[in-house]
């Protein structure tokens, strides 16, 4: 993939196995396929390097630790981080409950205010909720207008009143809204606001530069962007990350341990105790790899052109109703006539085409939206303008069955 200046789907979808099932597959906001290249270094990892990291002196450990500090170098790379900002996880979730339970345990007390916006994920929701629930601490809500997107008027009114963290999604998983999140950042950092960005959405669509948006924590998910599941990434800036205590306590994450008591690993190790996901550590390094080639920019442009195309079809069925701004990411939510999102979806399954239904782990956004659920397409950078057409002509057909 080399050397791409324009991307070729078609060509693209050739490198993922999965799509000799014939299917179309629209839900890669959920998670994304896997190309070959993926799948190879987690079986070449396995295979012929397997050995528990950090805990040896033989060659072979020396291998498998090169492999996994590899992937945290490719990684941080790619969005513009240290090595040393970079600590492994689960997930997303794993990596908001991190912050929340370290930075936010030593930071945020009884009355002090946890900000959030109307359209955040359960992800960046409950974690905040919890802790507020063991401070006393408060969250608060950013509105939406109409169309999806942050009241600006409201968010400097929210910050001028000294949260003491600002937490938002730079891309939603259901309306497609594309927050300004450098300008956010700068308004917040004006107040003396520290931010966190959800990026899970973003990172695996569109260039994402930490130090350009100068976030003091980032978080997204290896399965999303072409990675096996069961590794995510949080970014926090190094200063952060060093008065950070850790969430989790064992093996690794020490430089000493007595029967009084221990003392902790340097960053970002002291944050992973245990033995890590090793092979998917790899994976996501090579899941990087791939799109580095690919081109950011080229999967951006790529995406936004199959969301414009789908949402002018769209926008002109009466009985489809959709949700978020014209200007998005590549995701739709939608719904035809008074349909459940389940049963469309149902429908189209029956036609091969694959399509995520459902409140989206949003729940708070379906209660504003007025709605109990939605359903909802996603696209990738495997995905063709014949998927998009399929899609569009399964949607008819789904039309005919509820006689809409």
């Amino acid at each position: 993939m080399a050397g791409v200046t324009v991307l070729d789907a078609v060509r693209v979808r050739k490198d993922f196995p999965f799509f000799a099932r014939g299917l179309i597959y629209l839900d890669s906001a959920a998670t994304t396929q896997k190309p070959t290249m993926v799948l190879d270094a987690m079986r070449h990892f396995y295979e012929t390097s397997n050995a528990n990291v950090h805990r040896g002196i033989y060659s072979l450990t020396h291998e498998s630790t090169e492999a996994y500090e590899g992937a945290r170098k490719k990684i941080a790379e790619f969005i513009g981080a240290s090595p040393r900002e970079i600590v492994f996880v689960r997930n997303a979730t794993e990596a908001i409950n991190l912050v929340a339970q370290s930075w936010g345990a030593a930071n945020i007390g009884k009355d002090d205010t946890i900000l959030l916006t109307e359209m955040e994920h359960h992800s960046n929701i409950v974690p905040w909720q919890m802790l507020a629930k063991k401070t006393g601490a408060k969250v608060s809500y950013l509105p939406i207008t109409e169309l999806g997107e942050l009241d600006k008027n409201a968010v400097s009114h929210a910050l001028k009143q000294k949260p003491k963290l600002f937490s938002f999604t730079h891309i939603s998983n259901v309306l497609g809204t594309i927050n300004p999140a450098k300008e956010l950042v700068a308004e917040a950092h004006k107040e003396g606001v520290p931010v966190l960005i959800d990026a899970a959405q973003s990172v695996p669509h569109m260039p994402v530069n930490v130090k350009d948006l100068d976030c003091d924590f980032l978080v997204f998910s290896g399965h999303k962007m072409f990675g096996p599941f069961g590794v995510g990434v949080l970014y926090a800036k190094r200063e952060l990350l060093d008065k950070m205590e850790p969430m989790l306590g064992g093996g690794d994450m020490i430089k000493q341990v007595t029967f009084e008591g221990a003392t902790w690993n340097e960053v970002p190790w002291k944050f992973e105790a245990g033995t890590p996901n090793v092979a998917a550590v790899v994976g996501l390094g090579a899941a990087v790899d791939y799109l580095q080639a690919l081109g950011m920019e080229n999967v951006w442009k790529h995406e936004q052109k199959l969301v414009r195309y789908v949402y002018d079809a769209l926008k002109k069925d009466a009985v489809v109703a959709l949700y978020g701004p014209e200007s998005r990411a590549g995701v739709i939510s939608f719904n035809l006539g008074d349909m459940h999102g389940h049963d469309v979806s149902t429908v189209l399954d029956q036609l091969k085409v694959c399509v995520r239904s459902g409140h989206h782990c949003a729940q708070p956004l379906m209660e504003r939206l007025g709605v109990p659920a939605t359903a909802r397409i996603s696209f990738g950078p495997y995905n063709t303008k014949k998927d998009a057409d399929l899609f569009l002509d399964a949607l008819q057909k789904a039309k005919k069955v509820f006689r809409l």
